[in-house]
């Protein structure tokens, strides 16, 4: 099975590298002149700057920098320099109809995720954090350079509960007490139900094995699952407690998929470090996050369509979701919530997928554009670092600075006067850079 899956995605590069998403053939270094950087953090850009990468690193940010021998020299124009997008919330192996899926072999999932990797390169997001699904193959190809696509930080399969959010069993299942009968997504990994200590450990000890960077866990209802409204409350504190401190001892994080805010409460209690979603939050629940500085990581752009396969009882679950994000974001800016991340969670649809950034317009309603590109670069980044020694890619990633991976785009326009050119990737992207390599320059 693994020389069949290896056949596919070395099938699958010339496809990509056609695509013009092979990197470029790059110099020992590569100089950018004439740039004013968006660093991932400042309200405002610095400008008449030039960046040089040696290697997969900035290694010098100055005003003029002499160009070493053999290097590739970009002239920029004045175009705003800025860090590699992140996607805190990303689903690369589930882009294809439910029915498509349910019906489907791992080799095809895979297949998939390499047109699901290059979407994300083209949009200009150099990392990912997947927050469910069996990514740790395409994680390696995509590091070997065998395909091309964006870091993964993998959490491996969500775990939940009998009756969870990884729960897509059918009525046509029989119970789990008389056969262990797993639905295709916990057949090939890209969820998994775990119920008492015992089986919640094994879980999640299974994704350290394979190299998760951080755990996921269902602590409530969600809208793509079959048997959990979004009110009900999934996992005891000591589940919860038996992920979390598995996860610890290996150095890293538990981030939990909960709406509602007695389950946030519940997952925060008991060490949960990071909230998936959390639309029906009330206001003293979101305090309680702010206090104990705990991240929360919503996504509008999944609730803006519904996905495809969805029952009606889903999609009316989907709604009530979409419903409660002006409420929770508008509460945040009330109190000063600044630890939150960005991300998508778009599933079912590789068309929807190439309109990911339009993300960054949704989110103009209630934030600023600077507070959103820090959302997606250096708060990112932050989240992302909490994975300790379990992080796959340890340097400083969500920044423009001396010492941090050269992960950048090159936009055309000031995207901190006007967030929405970065929904036209095609247009607006006139450099992409991950790793230090170029994977596409339209600068003439």
């Amino acid at each position: 099975m693994k020389q069949m899956f290896a056949a596919i995605i070395a099938l699958t590069f010339p496809v990509l590298a056609g695509a013009g998403l092979s990197p470029a053939q790059n110099a020992k270094a590569t100089l950018i002149q004439n740039v004013n950087i968006f660093d991932g953090r400042s309200d405002q850009l610095t400008t008449g700057m030039s960046v040089l990468v040696e290697g997969n690193k900035i290694a010098k940010i100055a005003a003029n920098i002499g160009a070493p021998d053999n290097t590739t020299v970009i002239d920029a124009g004045g175009r705003t320099l800025m860090p590699g997008l992140i996607d805190a919330h990303a689903h690369i192996m589930f882009q294809m109809s439910v029915d498509e899926a349910a019906n489907s072999d791992e080799l095809y999932f895979g297949y998939v995720a390499t047109q699901t990797a290059s979407t994300y390169l083209t949009h200009g997001f150099t990392t990912i954090r997947d927050v469910s699904g069996n990514t740790f193959s395409l994680k390696k190809a995509i590091d070997r350079g065998i395909v091309a696509g964006p870091r993964i930080y993998p959490s491996g399969p969500m775990i939940s509960q009998t009756s969870g959010h990884s729960d897509h069993r059918t009525d046509a299942n029989q119970s789990a007490l008389i056969a262990k009968e797993p639905s295709t997504f916990m057949k090939y990994n890209m969820v998994q139900i775990a119920d008492g200590r015992a089986e919640v450990l094994i879980a999640v000890r299974e994704n350290l094995r394979r190299g998760a960077s951080q755990i996921k866990i269902a602590v409530g209802g969600g809208t793509g699952s079959y048997a959990d409204p979004l009110d009900v409350i999934e996992y005891t504190p000591d589940e919860i407690r038996a992920a979390v401190e598995a996860a610890a001892d290996w150095g890293t994080y538990v981030t939990a998929h909960v709406y509602n805010s007695e389950g946030i409460r519940r997952a925060i209690d008991n060490g949960v470090k990071c909230i998936e979603h959390g639309q029906l939050v009330d206001e003293a629940t979101l305090q309680y996050m702010k206090d104990k500085r705990i991240w929360l990581s919503p996504q509008v752009i999944a609730y803006t369509f519904i996905p495809k396969g969805f029952t009606e009882d889903q999609a009316q679950k989907h709604r009530q979701a979409y419903a409660g994000i002006d409420h929770m974001f508008t509460m945040a800016k009330r109190i000063g919530f600044t630890k939150i991340a960005f991300g998508s969670d778009i599933i079912t649809d590789p068309e929807t997928m190439k309109r990911i950034n339009d993300e960054f317009s949704f989110r103009a309603k209630w934030f600023t554009p600077t507070e959103i590109l820090r959302q997606a670069t250096s708060n990112n980044a932050e989240l992302l670092g909490m994975s300790g020694p379990r992080n796959p890619y340890p340097g400083k990633l969500g920044v423009i600075e001396e010492g941090a991976y050269a992960d950048l785009l090159l936009i055309n326009g000031d995207p901190l006067k006007d967030i929405s050119i970065l929904t036209k990737p095609e247009e607006n992207l006139a450099l992409i850079m991950k790793d230090g390599k170029i994977y596409k320059n339209a600068i003439k």
